[in-house]
């Protein structure tokens, strides 16, 4: 029988919030894995609470954890921990993102769900590790940026560095537990044994220095990676360009100069021996920068791209969010995604951004309510009745946040 999805069949205990760990866990199931949701009674997840927000839900919480099923669990009660024990047995994957050290003061460490369940695979995402001299201190996306040296690198050389309003950090961590979860399933697979993970923001930022770290290194500090503002310090021209009506971004490397100078109708410039090579170009970058944008003057942004487009010259329009989301080629795959979400309502998230040949077509997928699914996780698979869940939710050790009227809940999800 043809599964749904490409990880159906693999169950994952996510005990993740805000971002890093939701994008691994999101990932999972938007390609058919079973994602647990643990979420700490009684308030469970605090991203329930970010916008926007409409009828009670958040629109950051669904984007994060549709496809998941949740249970909210009092971990601190003793038969609390009982049933998430129980669910380590039977699950293959284990994730979380708390600081480092406080799943194991919850009685959840490696130590004890390894001797659980020895072919487990636990992933722990931080902001500097489970090790080393910053591992025990509080961490987020941008405090990682800011130790990795790559908001260093973001800004104007006179200026303060800048930092961008997205998670790139989180996302990226999250991306790269993925990849280290299902390396360690195809080992796995191979061996019978499990693993432990240890995924870091820090660690993931500081893999992206494509070229600071070895330039820096290999001419003995020659070369400063430094900030250059809207152009690169390193290529040119390469960077934003102003045209009458907004921005465009060039990467003209030497095989695309002589057809930016044709597109200019500047054919001098581009035999010209002081631009005919990358570093005399640098040298002289800002009479270049002066050359294109005296050109760019006279254009609307989306004229002057065609031009350059038409030349094969690399360039891209700078959109607004609004824009991109508008885009037909976002729309036409998908990356721009609308949903509809069963108390929210219509909402526009971005997809999934892997595609797979025989499952060509993204999940129908539904972000759990609060607890919503107690009663079928924890009769599957925490060894408990539906008697039993009842009697531990009127005892708080499990909690259930009630559907609104006219919501019926999705089995399985």
């Amino acid at each position: 029988m043809q599964p749904q999805h490409i990880m159906e069949g693999y169950r994952v205990l996510d005990f993740t919030q805000f971002l890093a760990g939701p994008t691994t866990t999101r990932l999972m199931a938007e390609m058919g894995a079973e994602v647990i949701k643990v979420e700490l009674a009684p308030a469970g997840d605090p991203t329930h609470l970010l916008p926007h927000r409409r009828a009670g839900r958040s629109g950051y919480y669904i984007q994060q954890n549709r496809g998941k099923k949740s249970v909210c669990v009092d971990i601190r009660n003793p038969k609390g921990l009982a049933l998430i024990k129980e669910l380590v047995r039977s699950c293959d994957v284990l994730l979380e993102n708390f600081s480092p050290g406080a799943i194991g003061r919850l009685g959840l460490g490696w130590e004890v769900v390894h001797a659980l369940n020895p072919e487990l695979i636990m992933c722990s995402v931080s902001a500097f590790g489970q090790t080393g001299p910053l591992s025990s201190l509080p961490g987020f996306d941008y405090i990682a940026m800011a130790v990795s040296g790559v908001m260093d690198m973001i800004g104007d050389p006179d200026q303060p560095p800048y930092f961008p309003m997205l998670g790139i950090g989180d996302v990226s961590a999250g991306v790269h537990a993925l990849a280290a979860i299902n390396a360690a399933l195809l080992y796995r697979y191979k061996t019978g044994r499990g693993q432990y993970i240890d995924i870091s923001l820090l660690d993931a930022y500081f893999h992206s220095h494509e070229i600071n770290v070895q330039a820096y290194s290999g001419s003995k500090g020659k070369i400063q990676p430094r900030r250059s503002g809207h152009h690169h310090y390193a290529a040119a021209p390469l960077g934003l360009f102003h045209c009458r009506d907004g921005y465009l971004f060039m990467v003209v490397m030497a095989r695309q100069w002589g057809p930016l100078c044709k597109a200019m109708g500047r054919d001098d410039l581009a035999d010209n021996p002081n631009y005919d090579t990358n570093l005399k170009r640098v040298e002289r970058r800002a009479e270049i920068v002066a050359i294109i944008e005296d050109w760019l003057r006279d254009y609307d942004r989306d004229d002057a791209l065609r031009i350059l487009q038409d030349m094969h010259v690399p360039v891209a329009p700078v959109l607004s969010v609004p824009e991109a989301m508008e885009h037909p080629h976002l729309i036409e795959r998908q990356v721009v995604r609308t949903i509809q979400d069963r108390g929210y309502g219509e909402l526009q998230i971005p997809g999934i951004p892997l595609r797979f040949s025989e499952f060509p077509e993204p999940l129908d997928l539904q972000a759990p309510y609060l607890g919503e699914h107690n009663r079928e996780v924890m009769t599957k698979f925490g060894g408990v009745t539906a008697q039993e869940v009842a009697a531990l939710e009127a005892e708080g050790v499990l909690h259930t946040q009630p559907l609104p009227e006219g919501v019926a809940t999705v089995a399985g999800l």
